[in-house]
């Protein structure tokens, strides 16, 4: 008798992973990530002047955030940007990087990636250029660049873990960069 409450655990736990496995469901995927702008400049509302794109006299990078909440197993993140009211640059269409971080870093600094280039700084790769036309120059990152007609401009950030070309998502969370 003392040994049926255990196998009773175990068969329960054995159906909640069932049920999870064939509706898809993970516990991991509904996690959030909290994110925040390093830069005061960043206000969610209007990009700052000079982080627009160089065809219309922007200068700066990616804007720097801090990023919490990683779960333990996520050993890099990837950052898209996209411009919601131009369905070609939507959906990471300004481009999608990573950076590799360490299992277990709870927490971490992301800071700026040049725009308008794939020369990334260390611990940075291109998850896949920037889709502006022949115009610009080819990129990791290509900041606001609607010619200040009021479109609205996001990023996402997705904690994951990767094992050579196949990656899986653990966590996100999205922060609105402005209108420009």
């Amino acid at each position: 008798m003392p040994h049926r409450p255990i196998v009773t655990h175990f068969a329960t736990a054995a159906l909640v992973l069932a049920a999870a496995a064939t509706t898809g469901a993970a516990v991991s995927a509904a996690e959030n990530l909290e994110l925040r702008f390093l830069d005061e400049a960043w206000n969610g509302e209007t990009v700052p002047e000079g982080s627009q794109c160089q065809k219309f006299g922007g200068e700066a990078g990616s804007p720097a955030m801090h990023v919490a909440g990683i779960p333990e197993q996520a050993n890099a993140l990837i950052i898209e940007f996209s411009d919601r009211d131009f369905a070609p640059m939507d959906n990471g269409g300004h481009g999608k990087f990573g950076l590799e971080i360490e299992p277990g870093t709870g927490s971490i600094d992301v800071g700026s990636v040049p725009g308008h280039t794939t020369d990334l700084p260390a611990g940075f790769f291109v998850v896949e250029e920037h889709k502006a036309p022949a115009w610009d120059k080819a990129g990791a990152y290509l900041p606001p660049c609607s010619g200040g007609r009021g479109n609205s401009y996001y990023l996402t950030v997705k904690a994951v873990h990767r094992m050579g070309e196949e990656t899986h998502e653990l966590a996100s969370g999205t922060l609105e960069m402005g209108k420009y």
